[in-house]
Parts: C-alpha cells; sequence; structure tokens
C-alpha cells in the first residue's frame, strides 16, 4: 500500500539524485472535502441525492464506502461512486479516483489511469493532484520520467500554499533539478513552507541563514529558525542550535544551552549530539564532569558510527570493570527502549 504523500523533505544539507520516491495513496483524510460520519437517516438523504446525480453526495458516498464509515468498507462501491462523481468533474473524486488506481483498490492497479485521473484533477487547480501529478512525472510512473514537468506541476501546488510542493520546488531550485539551479529560489521556497510550520524547512532555512546560501548570512534568524524547528522537536534542529550555542554564534555562548540542546538531540538517538555531549561531560563543560556519563553517551554515539570508536575506547579507560558494566547495562537498557 503506498501512502498519500511523496516525501520530499530531503534536507539541503545532503545532495540529492532526484525529486523524490514516489508515494501516492488514497487516504481519504488527504483531501479537504472528506465527507463527516453519518447517522442512518443522514446516510439514506445521501444515498438518494447520489442516485439523483448529486456529484458531491456521490462523492461523500464513494468516501464512507473508502474509509467504512457507517457502512461496511467496500473499495468497489468506493469507485463505483467516485467515478460517478468523477465523470461530471468532480475535482476531488478525480483525485481519489486516481488514488484508487494508483493503489489498486477496487480496480486494477493501474499508474495509467491514475495518472490520467491526476491530471483531470489539476487542471481544475487541484493542488493535491498537481502535486501528486509532479511526483508521477519526478519518478516516471505512468508517463516518461521528466523533472521539467514535475517542477511544474510542483510549482502549480506550492503557489496555493501546498507545503510539501513548497519544499520540492525548494529541493528542485537547490540542485538544479528540472530548473536552473538557483538558491535564491530555494530559500524563498523553503521559507515558505517554514513560515507554515514545517520543521524540517525550518531547519533548512535555519541552515542556510547560517551559510549564506541564497539569502544574506544572518546568525540571528539562523537560530530563530533552529528553535521554531527544535520546538516541534526535531532532532538535527536541537544539535544546531547546541553548536549554535557552543560556538556563540546569533545567541550568547552558553555551554549549558548547548548542552541541553545536544541532549535533546541525543536521547533522539543523533550520534553527532551523543559524541557533543559525551566531551562535554568529559571536560565539564555545561554540565557536571562525569566519565561514567562521558562513557554511556560515547558509546551510543559508537554502537551508531564507527568513526568515534577510538574515543569510546578513550572514555572506557578512565573506569574501573564495575563501572564499565554498569554504563554497558545502561546501554543496553537505551538501545532496548528506543
Amino acid at each position: 500500500m503506498l501512502s498519500k504523500r511523496v516525501l520530499v523533505l530531503i534536507s539541503c544539507l545532503a545532495g540529492v539524485a532526484g525529486l523524490g520516491v514516489a508515494a501516492i495513496g488514497a487516504a481519504p483524510a488527504r483531501a479537504e472535502t472528506a465527507a463527516p460520519s453519518a447517522a442512518p437517516a443522514e446516510l439514506e438523504e445521501l444515498r438518494l441525492a447520489a442516485g439523483q446525480g448529486d456529484a458531491e453526495a456521490q462523492f461523500n458516498l464513494g468516501v464512507k464506502y473508502d474509509e467504512g464509515r457507517g457502512v461496511v468498507r467496500n473499495d468497489g462501491e468506493a469507485v463505483r461512486y467516485y467515478r460517478l462523481a468523477a465523470d461530471q468533474g468532480h475535482a476531488s473524486a478525480q483525485l481519489y479516483l486516481g488514488w484508487m488506481y494508483a493503489n489498486g483498490r477496487g480496480v486494477p492497479q493501474s499508474d495509467g489511469e491514475a495518472v490520467r485521473y491526476f491530471r483531470l484533477a489539476a487542471d481544475q487547480g487541484n493542488a493535491y493532484a498537481q502535486f501528486d501529478l509532479g511526483t508521477m512525472y519526478a519518478e516516471g510512473i505512468g508517463v516518461p520520467q521528466n523533472d521539467g514537468e514535475a517542477v511544474r506541476y510542483f510549482r502549480l501546488a506550492a503557489d496555493q500554499g501546498d507545503v510539501d510542493a513548497q519544499i520540492a520546488v525548494s529541493q528542485a531550485y537547490a540542485n538544479g533539478i528540472g530548473v536552473v539551479q538557483n538558491d535564491a529560489e530555494a530559500a524563498r521556497y523553503t521559507r515558505l513552507a517554514a513560515d507554515q510550520g514545517d520543521a524540517e524547512a525550518q531547519l533548512d532555512l535555519g541552515w542556510m541563514y547560517a551559510e549564506g546560501i541564497g539569502v544574506a548570512r544572518n546568525d540571528s534568524e539562523a537560530v530563530r529558525y533552529y528553535q521554531l524547528s527544535a520546538g516541534q522537536g526535531h532532532g538535527w534542529s536541537q544539535y544546531q542550535l547546541g553548536m549554535m550555542y557552543t560556538d556563540g554564534r546569533g545567541v550568547a555562548r552558553n555551554d549549558g544551552e548547548a548542552a541541553r540542546y545536544f541532549r535533546l538531540a541525543a536521547d533522539r538517538g543523533l550520534a553527532d549530539a551523543q559524541g557533543k555531549l559525551a566531551k562535554m561531560y568529559a571536560d565539564g563543560r555545561g554540565v557536571a564532569q562525569d566519565d561514567g556519563e562521558a562513557y554511556f553517551w560515547i558509546s551510543l554515539a559508537a554502537s551508531r558510527r564507527p568513526d568515534y570508536t577510538d574515543d569510546r575506547d578513550l572514555a572506557e579507560s578512565r573506569l574501573n570493570s564495575a563501572e564499565i558494566a554498569n554504563v554497558q547495562a545502561r546501554v543496553a537498557a537505551w538501545k532496548a527502549k528506543k
């Protein structure tokens, strides 16, 4: 079962080979017009209206069969009602029918039919369909692969405020895929997504400010966007904030705050943060000096990244056998919880 969106949230911190990984699906919650649950009497009214050719009623009845809300779930019936509405030009029904074909639910799986229905909805301005059609072009699913067409449809959706599409366009500009490489445009689309609260985009925009890529370098703005993202629990943003406090960039240098953010990121399993936190415990910077804690965190880092092995061995040399055994038990317990 394919998921309902393409994950094109690849950070500007890493290169990409393409625009994304195809991940389109038929999750009705995806559309803004999905029908609420209905009482039996309301359901009968919906059936009556659908039988009289009301496209909105046909679509909403299709959603109920799709999700099993008030009726027994039935993909075949969902498709039947989506098709009735789609044939009348109902854009959301066309989108949903495209998802059903993409996933082979209630119909034989057909990428070509998925593309056809996505296009019908996209041409009516449905942002979800524009994004999904862009995805099909990006991956060459049901159509010849075409990055230029992918970006064109992503941009149509992005200009309607679709966050995932804004991120897709930003990555296209950042990497010169389907468009001429342009850091300023990458930053502009990243900002659109970041200002809608997308944590990954906030991280990327913070990094662009920190490095002066596509925008004038501004450490205060970098910190601001990192904080927005970190406040949503994004581990890499927490790590970057730790670095900003360590270096005194955009904020006053504060080892205690650096350690706090490294700890948040370390708790999420980021090896780099675990390594930084281990070093702070070893040196007693921002935290009380503690060789046991240093060994604990560097052991976790080394279990994920072999390049931390020498640091782990050095930390271990500072403990006796009983202390080593105690920390190793903690490491095993920590991993078991994760």
